[in-house]
């Protein structure tokens, strides 16, 4: 990882049209296979959309935390504080930049930020099951896995075209402080 310093800051409206890219970049489409975070092979169509984007930045109950290096947007994430945790998504890192040790960077702040604002003493994150690679790079983070399950979305396009009938997102925790 290149020693230049990152800086980190909350989302602001003006940021929704990059974001979008960065997040789609990450998860969608061949230029996402150039990281090893990407859902191409589960999921087809978008990940995310303006308006998404748009509302989480707007949350007021959350944040939108954007990694800079030199003023260029290269990561982000969703912080949302709900009642006795923080919930953690919205996860990306550009793809060039993946593997480098970047979002173990990220997510630290990301855990920093949710203790130092909220107090919250317990991250929250939903990954889909399926997703064996990044669920254990989350473990090796402390997360761990609790096994209970929600749905996927199937028949709402913006969270994607499911290329497999078996998706499901699983809960991953962590304390913190």
């Amino acid at each position: 990882m290149t020693t230049t310093a990152l800086t980190f800051r909350s989302a602001t409206e003006a940021d929704v049209p990059a974001l979008v890219a960065l997040v789609e970049s990450a998860y969608r489409g061949d230029a996402s296979r150039a990281g090893w975070t990407t859902e191409a092979d589960l999921l087809e169509g978008q990940r995310t959309d303006p308006d998404g984007v748009a509302d989480v930045v707007r949350n007021d109950r959350g944040r939108l935390l954007v990694a800079e290096r030199d003023g260029e947007l290269i990561a982000c994430c969703q912080l949302e504080h709900r009642e006795d945790h923080a919930y953690f998504g919205m996860f990306a890192v550009r793809p060039d930049l993946q593997g480098s040790g970047l979002g173990k960077v990220i997510i630290a702040e990301a855990e920093r930020t949710a203790l130092a604002a909220w107090g919250t003493r317990e991250m929250r994150m939903t990954v889909i099951r399926q997703r064996e690679e990044l669920i254990a790079w989350y473990e090796r983070r402390g997360y761990r896995r609790t096994g209970q399950f929600s749905p996927f979305p199937y028949g709402d396009e913006r969270f994607g075209i499911p290329q497999r009938a078996d998706l499901e997102f699983e809960l991953m925790v962590k304390p913190l402080g």
